[in-house]
């Protein structure tokens, strides 16, 4: 089944183009002008990836991605026009997988869209093992995360990025390690895209960064999973 591709954006220019691009490298796409569209569309559709403007009129990028966040674990790259950090630093943090800057390449996004899919698997873990590590349990053949018994409501890169932690307690693994374990060897963007989502996995498992009991940071190198996670 061709992995499915819902672009939002009100300017049809850019939808066509990018639909035209994304077809070619053998993505089954659907569009949406606004982003009530692009939510009815979300929950008719069940995409994969989600490509999804900032500026739309009436319902902004940033509200609709609140919104998606709350049913759908579907990837989302974000098209922004705006440089200011805090924008882009806001769509990851609300969950947002990656963001491109406009004007953008087509073949760009179609790249970005490419490795976002690519979800990683460790070497070490086949697909349908379940990894009990202290509190913490990885069932990577239903990609589900429970913590003290509860379950973990995380997205699909976040499950990933966590997946590849959990692949080797205690090593410390760098920022590009990560980057091309879970976004893909040719991800372009910017280191500080894992922060973030260490950041919002850190949240749902009610880890505290200054005394961690899940993710330890490694200052000036990357993270590592706690050996035994409590």
């Amino acid at each position: 089944m061709a992995t499915r591709v819902l672009v939002v954006d009100d300017e049809p220019k850019i939808r066509d183009v990018l639909r035209r691009y994304l077809m070619a490298d053998g993505f089954e796409v659907s569009e949406a002008a606004t982003g009530e569209e692009g939510l009815e569309r979300l929950r008719a559709l069940h995409p994969d990836v989600v490509v999804l403007d900032v500026r739309l009129p009436g319902m902004d990028g940033f509200e609709v991605l609140a919104e998606l966040r709350k049913t759908s674990t579907a990837y989302v790259l974000m098209l922004t026009a705006r440089a200011e950090e805090v924008d882009k630093l806001l769509g990851l943090t609300l969950g947002a997988d990656d963001y491109v800057s406009k004007p953008f390449s087509p073949r760009e996004v179609s790249a970005r869209v490419k490795a976002l899919f690519r979800r990683s698997r460790a070497p070490e873990t086949a697909a349908g093992d379940i990894l009990d590590l202290g509190v913490l349990r990885i069932d990577h053949g239903r990609r589900l995360v429970s913590h003290s018994g509860s379950p973990v409501d995380l997205t699909m890169l976040e499950f990933d990025l966590l997946a590849a932690l959990a692949s080797a307690p205690g090593r410390v693994f760098t920022r590009r390690q990560l980057l091309e374990r879970v976004w893909g060897w040719d991800f372009f963007g910017d280191e500080r895209v894992v922060d973030v989502h260490i950041r919002n996995v850190r949240h749902a498992l009610n880890d505290d960064a200054q005394n961690p009991k899940v993710i330890a940071t490694v200052r000036g190198v990357g993270y590592r999973l706690v050996e035994n996670p409590r």
